[in-house]
């Protein structure tokens, strides 16, 4: 094709840039030319391996036991230890507060959060199917952070969408590209005439007569060329030359958009993952401090009733058991919203219940942030297919510009070849038939509404260029506020990480205390459930800032336009 349009440009005789009719402002720069672009294959969709967006078969590779969906710097900031110690059970390291929130493990995770390292001990194309065959809805599917990324990977609608509309974009570039060939027709036609009719010489003349035609083209009547030419080839040279590289130009677009709308549904995929484990370590810390309240309820109705308490207390304890009651309730509402908003990023049934694999919640590191923040931008501004986009885009408007530019410079072509058969007679009578050739090589220059439409249509091609430069400034903008926004909430959450830290050993020793107090009989049970419930609330803290973090860390990697690996990126 890049033959074509060679050779179309020299056939045409394409003439210099010139302004023409229009007033407006000089012609920007034209962009730099873009990468070739993608051709479609056949897609495996249920298995996310995607020939059009290149960037996430990359990042997901082929499907298989072993394979790496995050960076091999996933690292855990906890401690690696991790024993079977009470939940309540007081620790001073960071791997106690990570171990307090620790759930049942339900089977072997396929991500390491400690070591950030794929496991090998399962496929994730068999979770996949597992996932996408499953049919009992009321046991817990177990899924992890690889699974969800590679299902959306490959089943999230948006995403699916996305890489239709590159389908549909290069269907239209090759469109563009034969635009200048010939149609080819074959048709029929009989004509008769009674009656009176004009001469060329302009005598009217009564006559009878009819003809016949048949082969390539159709309407071959008197001695005119047929009105249905055979081959066919109508168009502007200016649409020849310039609809390949504007169709280009939106193929390239799409395919970025493409590559933004994965990243956003990544994004919003795990983000909605650690929502789930959220869930999960939250009915977890609820179990604990309803055993832990039960416990309390229990030792208070024993003094009550051997009058060491009052009843006062009883009720009170009572009464905090059935909040905690309610806690559990609630928990289970969570699990079940968070399922039901991840299967439907995923494209799975709603009905379905999902349990992480991942049996504690760890802060992970995606994103390395030692690099200075303006360099964490510029490597955002480089690198986020939404500003690929936009430059796609003007560059698509600037191709619009100069057409419109050159329009009244090059002609329209009308080429028209036919043949076939005719014959035809006085009458009735059909004689004489045998072959007809008729070519028409037609060429015309036109200057549009005196001139004043030219410049319309150049003005106004002007202003979509304008446009895409000021959409494209936004879009940088947007990038830059975006990592610098990510790299504060890094930074922010990782340091309320060794608070959050602090708090739950601050209270799990508050809790202990009171409790040998309790039991040395130096005090009454009620005077427990305050640190019960600064136990509660301090875990509950230490959980949402760290899922906030792990959050951050993904939007940051979003930021930074979802690169494959950073820790093998010097520019990281």
């Amino acid at each position: 094709m890049r033959f074509w349009r060679a050779y179309n440009l020299l056939r045409f005789a394409a003439v210099p840039l010139a302004v023409g009719f229009c007033g407006c402002a000089a012609t920007p720069p034209r962009t730099d030319t873009l990468v070739e672009r993608p051709r479609p294959a056949q897609r495996a969709r249920q298995t996310g391996n995607s020939p059009i967006a290149d960037q996430s078969a990359e990042r997901l590779g082929a499907g298989g036991a072993g394979r790496k969906v995050v960076p091999a710097s996933y690292e855990s900031t906890a401690q690696s230890e991790s024993t079977s110690r009470p939940v309540a059970a007081g620790q001073a390291d960071s791997a106690a507060t990570t171990e307090a929130l620790k759930l049942p493990s339900a089977g072997a995770a396929a991500i390491d959060t400690t070591t950030g390292q794929v496991s090998d001990s399962e496929s994730s194309s068999a979770n996949v199917a597992a996932l996408t065959d499953a049919t009992d809805l009321r046991q817990p599917h177990l899924l992890d952070l690889s699974v969800v990324l590679q299902l959306v990977d490959g089943q999230n609608p948006q995403v699916l969408y996305a890489r239709e509309r590159i389908e549909e974009a290069l269907a239209k570039l090759d469109r563009a590209e034969v635009l200048w060939l010939p149609s080819i027709r074959l048709g029929v036609n009989w004509n008769k005439h009674e009656g009176r009719i004009q001469d060329v010489a302009g005598r009217v003349i009564d006559t009878s007569r009819g003809s016949y035609f048949t082969g390539l083209g159709a309407d071959a009547v008197g001695a005119g060329s047929p009105r249905i030419p055979g081959l066919l080839a109508l168009f502007h040279t200016a649409d020849a030359y310039f609809e390949p590289l504007i169709a280009e130009r939106a193929a390239h677009a799409r395919r970025f958009g493409s590559q933004a709308t994965t990243n956003d549904a990544m994004l919003d995929s795990a983000v909605a993952y650690l929502e789930l484990l959220r869930a999960h370590q939250e009915l977890a810390i609820a179990k604990e401090t309803r055993q832990n309240t039960l416990q309390l309820a229990e030792l208070t109705a024993l003094y009550a009733s051997t009058g060491q308490g009052v009843a006062a207390d009883d009720d009170r304890a009572r009464a905090e058991l059935a909040i905690r009651d309610n806690d559990l309730l609630r928990g289970d509402e969570a699990i079940q919203v968070a399922s039901a908003r991840l299967a439907e990023q995923l494209n799975l049934d709603s009905t379905l219940r999902f349990e992480p694999r991942e049996p504690v919640v760890v802060p992970i590191e995606l994103q390395a942030v030692q690099q200075p923040l303006p360099e964490l931008v510029a490597y955002g501004l480089t690198h986020r297919p939404e500003v690929a986009e936009s430059r796609s885009l003007a560059g698509e408007a600037v191709e619009r510009l100069r057409r419109e530019q050159y329009a009244s410079l090059m002609p329209s072509l009308l080429l028209g070849l036919s043949y076939g058969g005719l014959g035809g007679g006085f009458g009735s009578n059909f004689v004489n038939f045998g072959d007809r050739l008729d070519a028409d090589i037609v060429a015309w220059w036109e200057i549009r509404n005196l001139g004043f439409g030219e410049r319309a249509a150049r003005c106004e091609a002007q202003s979509r260029v304008n446009q895409a430069q000021l959409r494209e400034v936004a879009a940088l903008d947007r990038v830059a506020r975006e990592v610098v926004e990510a790299h504060a909430q890094v930074e922010s959450r990782r340091r309320q990480l060794a608070t959050a830290e602090e708090g739950i050993r601050a209270a799990q020793s508050s809790y202990e205390r009171n409790l040998i107090r309790i039991q040395n009989v130096q005090g009454l049970p009620l005077e427990a459930l305050q640190s019960i419930q600064a136990l509660a609330q301090a875990r509950r803290e230490y959980l949402r800032v760290v899922v906030s973090f792990n959050e951050a860390q993904f939007r940051l990697h979003r930021a930074l336009g979802w690169p494959v690996d950073a820790a093998t990126d010097d520019r990281l």
